[in-house]
């Protein structure tokens, strides 16, 4: 038997990241078992789809590994209604499905209760198809519906509390239970990986496979993705959209390591692991049953490593979209014709290991092409107090003395300005970044003087003090 799992978003908006961890997790079982893996668009909800939220998809699962042309579709859902209507007609010639036309206020007044579920009304009336009548599929009264799932083993789930479900609508369109069962029938899918949050339904689903005559897949569903508050996830909620993550500079192979984690464990005391160790390593078996924390400080952490990691070639490669801009990603404060190519690689190496996404370039470095630097007035307003005037005259005055421009060289001139006040190099620097920098924080200041230049450094630190006056 060929191994043929599906991942199946809806184009309904951004890329969650719940859903990504699910779609590598069937991607990684596929590659494992020689198996296929199958991209299903479930499209059937006209109203909210958009052929931008597809296409977003597909650029979220190109971004984390999984290319076009690597998998077999993309299929589209709603192409297949056809087999899902004929699905529905089986289900009710064959007795096991039937016509209902009650409303919900009908059942409430039934049950005196708008708690309880559907109460089986219709099941031995006879009623035939008609406008407005639901055909809801007949539950077995007794026994148990036993799920095999490689992760949870076997829950079991008693006949007699499943109530019998709506599996076409009044206007005959089939619900997503019945589509997404005919879909995995039609596509041979043999193994269902997916969130935890589907289980409930899916004695449901095996239920009908059984009816269809057609024997169910396997089944796995991973824990459900939380937030710190152990809720699940929400886009109106959550920061939870693969493409922010992306266009914030996020790495995908960090990205990719992360959400792997979000309910397994690589070998040893270990997290950060090369991805051929993941694919050789997984296991759905071993996979957690408890809930998965997506922690963005721990993600942004993983991502700090693995920009360090990267040769530094790369890593100037890498912040090439922030440093100009993209469709999705805002151009820098500084003119295309600003930008100093040879000034951004002298200082690359400093930026790289001072950065945790990819983003926090532009602040590091704008001072480096901006006629001006950009003033935090609040750092000035820390930074610029009494005697922060006579400290930049002097500095100004060490500076252009100076022989040679070098950092080692403007760093012991300055240590000796401030040991002349009695101050030391943090407290004697401070006024001198800000001036040169606009920040009390960033990269390396005689590094960064020495990139700038003697004649806009000196410019900047004069302009600093004028402002003082």
């Amino acid at each position: 038997m060929t191994v043929r799992v599906r991942f199946a978003p809806s184009p309904t908006g951004m890329f969650h990241v719940g859903g990504a961890r699910s779609a590598l997790q069937n991607w990684i079982y596929a590659k494992q078992q020689g198996g296929v893996f199958v991209l299903r668009i479930e499209d059937t909800d006209a109203a909210r789809n958009k052929p931008e939220w597809t296409e977003g998809i597909l650029s979220a699962l190109d971004w984390i590994g999984i290319s076009r042309g690597s998998y077999e579709g993309p299929y589209f859902q709603s192409a297949n209604a056809g087999e899902h209507r004929a699905a529905a007609a089986r289900l009710y010639e064959s007795g096991r499905a039937y016509y209902c036309d009650c409303t919900r206020e009908d059942v409430q007044a039934r049950t005196g209760s708008q708690y309880q579920g559907y109460d089986g009304y219709h099941r031995d009336l006879g009623l035939g198809p008609g406008e407005g009548r639901a055909l809801r599929f007949r539950t077995p009264d007794e026994g148990t519906t036993v799920v095999v799932d490689l992760i949870r083993g076997e829950p079991t789930f008693e006949n007699k509390l499943i109530e019998d479900f709506v599996i076409a609508r009044g206007d005959g369109s089939p619900v997503f239970l019945l589509a997404n069962v005919v879909d995995d029938m039609t596509m041979g899918i043999t193994h269902v990986i997916r969130a935890e949050e589907h289980l409930p339904n899916t004695p449901k689903q095996q239920l009908l496979w059984e009816a269809l005559g057609v024997k169910p897949p396997i089944w796995a569903h991973v824990p459900v993705v939380v937030n710190e508050k152990r809720q699940k996830l929400s886009k109106r909620r959550d920061k939870v959209a693969l493409e922010a993550y992306r266009d914030e500079g996020y790495l995908a192979g960090a990205m990719r390591n992360y959400l792997m984690l979000l309910g397994w464990a690589p070998s040893g005391d270990r997290e950060i692991v090369p991805w051929s160790v993941i694919e050789d390593e997984f296991r759905l078996d071993e996979v957690n049953l408890s809930s998965a924390f997506f922690d963005e400080k721990k993600l942004r952490a993983f991502n700090g490593e693995y920009i360090r990691a990267l040769p530094v070639a790369e890593f100037i490669d890498a912040c090439q979209p922030w440093l100009t801009g993209t469709e999705t990603i805002a151009p820098p404060p500084w003119q295309p014709e600003e930008f100093d190519a040879d000034a951004f690689a002298a200082v690359a190496p400093l930026a790289q290991t001072r950065i945790a996404v990819l983003s926090e370039i532009v602040p590091n470095v704008d001072f480096l092409f901006l006629a001006s630097p950009l003033i935090d007035e609040a750092a000035w307003t820390k930074t610029m107090k009494d005697g922060s005037a006579e400290l930049l005259d002097d500095a100004v005055a060490a500076f252009e003395a100076l022989e040679s421009w070098d950092a080692e060289s403007l760093k012991s001139t300055l240590e000796a300005v401030g040991a002349e006040r009695g101050l030391k190099l943090g407290k004697t620097q401070a006024p001198v970044r800000v001036a040169v920098t606009g920040r009390t924080v960033g990269l390396p200041l005689f590094e960064s003087l020495e990139v700038l230049g003697r004649e806009r450094s000196l410019t900047r630190i004069r302009a600093a003090r004028l402002r003082l006056v």
